[in-house]
């Protein structure tokens, strides 16, 4: 079970509060990307299940969950035939999408929550060997919850079909995780997420009410 390595101060009526926000940036990019928004929520929904299974408070399971469901909200900025383009990208093209993840940050830090919300989005795209982005973060130094959202980011990214390639079969991409756990992705989210594909994300009495609802 992964420890919880920063506890937070603040309690789940603050991020009550913030729930308006996040539904008002999940709503406006569902308009400019039906499909980002789609996604995000599955994205979403798989996090909250990992982390449920990885022993975490239900406040933290919360944070991550409207984390995870505007964790793209920097993609407002990357223009749509880069975001549907159905061939390679160009190495300009590539860096426009990358930077998607410093501009979600930059949204999400206006929220001005006692919680990481826009580190967690910030650092989803990092690896454990530090061979990711932005930062080129390493390990422990990538916050276990966006490492968890890395996990699940990383599955239904695969399983989706996408302009440029179709979906692949959840069983093979379960596969692929496990090539890059430990390595590439955290070990305990990896084996987590294959608990929660396989039971369909079934998480047992005491889960958090909201796990599988969309916000707003």
């Amino acid at each position: 079970m992964a420890s919880e390595r920063a506890p937070y101060s603040a309690d789940m009526a603050l991020l009550e509060a913030l729930r308006p926000s996040i539904a008002m940036l999940s709503a406006a990019h569902r308009h400019r990307d039906p499909f980002a928004a789609k996604h995000q929520n599955r994205t979403a929904k798989l996090a909250a299940g990992i982390a449920v299974r990885l022993g975490l408070s239900p406040l933290r399971v919360e944070v991550l969950r409207l984390a995870s469901i505007v964790h793209d909200i920097g993609k407002i900025a990357v223009p749509a035939d880069i975001l549907g383009k159905p061939g390679d990208l160009s190495e300009h093209e590539y860096a426009i999408v990358k930077a998607h993840c410093a501009i979600g940050h930059d949204v999400l830090k206006h929220l001005q929550a006692p919680f990481p919300m826009a580190e967690i989005a910030f650092q989803h795209h990092e690896r454990l060997d530090g061979s990711g982005y932005p930062r080129a973060l390493t390990g422990e130094n990538i916050l276990l919850e966006a490492r968890i959202l890395a996990v699940a980011d990383v599955f239904d990214a695969m399983t989706s079909n996408r302009p440029y390639r179709p979906g692949m079969p959840a069983d093979l991409v379960l596969g692929e995780l496990h090539t890059m756990a430990g390595r590439l992705l955290d070990a305990d989210a990896v084996e987590a997420c294959r608990n929660c594909v396989l039971t369909g994300i079934s998480v047992g009495p005491g889960a958090v009410d909201t796990l599988a609802a969309d916000v707003g």
